[in-house]
C-alpha cells in the first residue's frame, strides 16, 4: 500500500438535514495528504437533505451523489461503493463527525496490521440535555455493557467495528453488503471477511463523534430495531450470542412478570420493576458526571428506553425474517494475500 493511497468516503443518508453539512465538512477537512472523494447515497428524504447535498456538490468537486431509491442502508452503501473508485473505502454516516486525523490513522493501521477493515469508537455527543443524556447512556457499561466501540478498550482483532475503513479488494471479493440485512449489515459483512481469513481490527485511536437520536420515540425505534436484528444475527450464526445480548430481553420478561404478579398475586411482585428502576437510577449517577442537572435527570429515561426497546425487539423478532435472511446467505470468498 502506498503511503498516501487515494480514499473514497461513502455516506448513506436519509433525512439528515440537521447534520449532513457538518459531517461532510469533517471529511473534507481531514488531515490527509492523499486524494479523496465523497460519494453520498441519497435515500428518499422528506426534509432538505437532497438540497443540502446538491449545495455540497456545487461547492466542492470532490463530492458526488448517487440515488438510493429504496432508502435502505445496505443498498445505499453498495450503490456508493459501485460509484466510487479509490483503493481505500471509508464508511461515514450522515450524523457522524470524523476526528481530524481519522482517515490518516486508519490507513496507517491497515498497513501496520494487514487488516481488511479497521474501526474505532462511536463517541456519542449531544447538542442538548436529552442528547447529552442519551450519549451518557450509550457510553456507559450499564447502558451497553462491555462493547468496545462504545466504551473503549485495547486495540486488537474484533468481530466487528463501528462503520469501518476497508480495503476495496475485501469489499469486492465479498460482493459488498448483504442487502437483506436492513440492520446489522456491518456485522454480517465483517463475519464473511473473517470467515474468509481476513482480519477486522479495533483501535481506540479511531474516533467518530456520533449524534444521538433527538427524542424518546426515535431512540426507542432505533433500539427496537437493534434488538430485532440482533436476534436475526443469532439465528443466522449460532454461537454468536452472549450474556450481554440476553440481558435486555431477560429484563423485559422479568419486569413484565413482576408487574403481573404484583397486580394479580402479591405486591411483592413489584420488587422486580422497582429494583430495576433503582439500579438504573444508581447507574446513571457516574454516567452523568459533569453534565447539567437536566441531562442527568434524563439518563434513567434513556437507559430504560434503550434496555426495554432492545429487549422487546429481540423477543418479537420474527423467525420468518431470519429465514429470509438465512436464505440470502452468501458464502465467504477467500481473500488474497496482502
Amino acid at each position: 500500500m502506498n503511503a498516501t493511497p487515494a480514499v473514497s468516503v461513502i455516506m448513506p443518508v436519509l433525512n439528515e438535514e440537521r447534520h449532513l453539512r457538518n459531517s461532510v465538512r469533517h471529511i473534507l477537512e481531514q488531515e490527509y495528504a492523499g486524494e479523496m472523494e465523497v460519494v453520498i447515497a441519497l435515500g428518499p428524504s422528506s426534509d432538505r437533505t437532497d438540497a443540502i447535498a446538491a449545495e455540497l456538490v456545487a461547492e466542492d468537486p470532490r463530492v458526488h451523489t448517487v440515488p438510493n431509491p429504496t432508502g435502505r442502508t445496505p443498498a445505499a452503501l453498495n450503490a456508493a461503493i459501485k460509484a466510487s473508485r479509490h483503493p481505500i473505502v471509508v464508511r461515514v454516516d450522515g450524523h457522524g463527525m470524523l476526528s481530524p486525523n481519522y482517515i490518516a490513522t486508519a490507513v496507517r493501521l491497515l498497513e501496520e496490521t494487514g487488516a481488511q477493515n479497521v474501526g474505532g469508537i462511536m463517541h456519542a455527543e449531544g447538542e442538548n440535555a436529552w442528547e447529552d443524556a442519551v450519549a451518557a447512556a450509550m457510553t456507559s457499561r450499564i447502558g451497553v455493557g462491555n462493547a468496545a466501540f462504545h466504551t473503549g478498550g485495547a486495540a486488537g482483532p474484533a468481530e466487528t467495528v463501528y462503520l469501518g475503513v476497508f480495503r476495496r479488494e475485501a469489499l469486492e471479493q465479498q460482493g459488498g453488503y448483504n442487502e437483506e440485512f436492513i440492520r446489522a449489515q456491518d456485522w454480517e459483512l465483517n463475519f464473511r471477511i473473517r470467515e474468509a481469513g481476513g482480519l477486522i481490527w479495533f483501535s481506540p485511536e479511531l474516533k467518530v463523534q456520533y449524534r444521538p437520536r433527538p427524542s424518546v420515540k426515535a431512540l426507542a425505534k432505533q433500539y427496537k430495531d437493534y434488538g430485532r436484528w440482533r436476534h436475526v444475527v443469532a439465528r443466522y450464526h449460532e454461537g454468536s450470542i452472549n450474556l450481554r445480548y440476553l440481558a435486555p430481553p431477560s429484563a423485559v420478561c422479568a419486569i413484565a412478570a413482576g408487574v403481573v404478579v404484583g397486580a394479580l398475586v402479591t405486591p411483592w411482585g413489584f420488587v422486580v420493576p422497582a429494583g430495576y428502576l433503582a439500579a438504573i437510577a444508581a447507574g446513571s449517577l457516574p454516567a452523568g458526571k459533569g453534565l447539567s442537572l437536566k441531562a442527568r435527570a434524563q439518563i434513567p429515561v434513556a437507559l430504560a428506553t434503550m434496555h426495554m426497546s432492545w429487549g422487546f425487539g429481540f423477543l418479537t423478532s420474527p423467525k420468518a425474517l431470519a429465514r429470509k435472511v438465512i436464505a440470502s446467505r452468501r458464502p465467504a470468498v477467500r481473500t488474497t494475500s496482502v
